[in-house]
């Protein structure tokens, strides 16, 4: 069965997980796709500005560095696990599905500002966690509400993620009135500090006041998806909807610690269906940001359910339409 393929935790399985990888993102490389005409990239957030030098106007370089991130943020949703250990196993599942996520609609993989922003999401998770138990008054918000709202300096978009610090004030404490004040103060502090750095260099403060506007308001070009991604699509869902029923029908059966991070994990996919629907700016790139939560939600599924028929035929099933919505990519 191939699932079995990747539950083990051996250099094997590092190994297929990085040929999957490459074969995924090949197409990507023989006919890179064009940057999309949206306000990210007619109007591009500060610290993605950095990024875009550094890449220049070279496709190619665009998507290596792209291409490097996402192995990072790979190793980032491993490593979550492994320090909260709330999947009750060390797996890298998470990683694999991620890969396949990252392929499933293939004009998302270009240089963008969303992976990058994931990176400082991923480690807002990981501090917000790292409080749990923490006597005394936790400055991990204000840790997490920083790595949010830099992260948001790439897609602004992600500073809507900012509501997850209080969420976990809420889950986790008995609510400190310090830890709220603090976890506001982090959220504000890089753009303070933006802010301070545009006026000492005697830049025009509204124009980038109209950028971050637009870039959190602004309508993106709608989106068309070809039939066969509509079909993989339909059937990510219902997998998906599956896992999250198994999980919710299960989680009463877990450490309370490991509840708590699924309850957070939840929360973001949550935000991100919200944005998706509700926000103009926020279009088909919230996959990446979704995927994430479902990475484990789908591991879950996949490590604790008891009759492995039908799980095995939703990996293979999705493992299979990936490679063939690539395939058709290239051919």
């Amino acid at each position: 069965m191939l699932s079995k393929v990747f539950r083990g935790t051996g250099p094997g399985v590092i190994f297929v997980i990085i040929v999957t990888l490459i074969l995924l993102w090949l197409s990507a490389f023989i006919d890179p796709g064009t940057q999309a005409a949206t306000i990210y990239e007619s109007e591009p957030m500060p610290l993605y500005v950095i990024m875009k030098l550094m890449t220049g106007a070279n496709v190619h370089a665009g998507l290596i560095f792209t291409f490097l991130l996402l192995i990072f943020v790979l190793f980032l949703l491993v490593n979550f696990n492994t320090s909260v250990f709330f999947l009750g196993e060390r797996t890298f599942f998470p990683a694999i599905l991620y890969v396949l996520f990252s392929a499933l609609l293939p004009f998302l993989q270009v240089r963008n500002p969303v992976l990058p922003a994931i990176v400082f999401l991923m480690l807002a998770l990981k501090r917000i966690m790292e409080s749990y138990r923490k006597p005394g008054t936790a400055f991990n918000f204000f840790d997490a509400a920083i790595f949010i709202s830099t992260g948001s300096l790439f897609y602004a978009n992600l500073i809507w993620f900012g509501v997850l610090v209080f969420i976990g004030i809420v889950l986790l404490r008995s609510g400190n009135i310090i830890e709220i004040i603090s976890s506001l103060i982090g959220l504000a502090t890089p753009y303070i500090l933006l802010f301070g750095i545009y006026y000492v260099l005697g830049k025009d403060l509204e124009i980038l006041i109209s950028g971050i506007k637009e870039n959190l308001f602004t309508a993106l070009p709608e989106v068309s998806f070809t039939r066969i991604e509509i079909v993989v699509l339909v059937f990510t869902g219902l997998m998906i909807l599956v896992s999250i029923v198994f999980l919710l029908q299960h989680i009463h059966t877990r450490k309370i610690k490991s509840r708590k991070t699924f309850y957070l994990l939840l929360w973001v996919f949550v935000i991100s269906v919200v944005l998706y629907i509700v926000l103009p700016s926020a279009s088909a790139e919230m996959l990446w940001i979704g995927s994430i939560p479902l990475t484990y939600i789908l591991s879950h599924y996949f490590l604790f359910v008891r009759k492995k028929i039908i799980p095995e035929i939703f990996f293979t099933g999705f493992f299979l339409l990936i490679f063939l919505i690539q395939a058709f990519r290239i051919f």
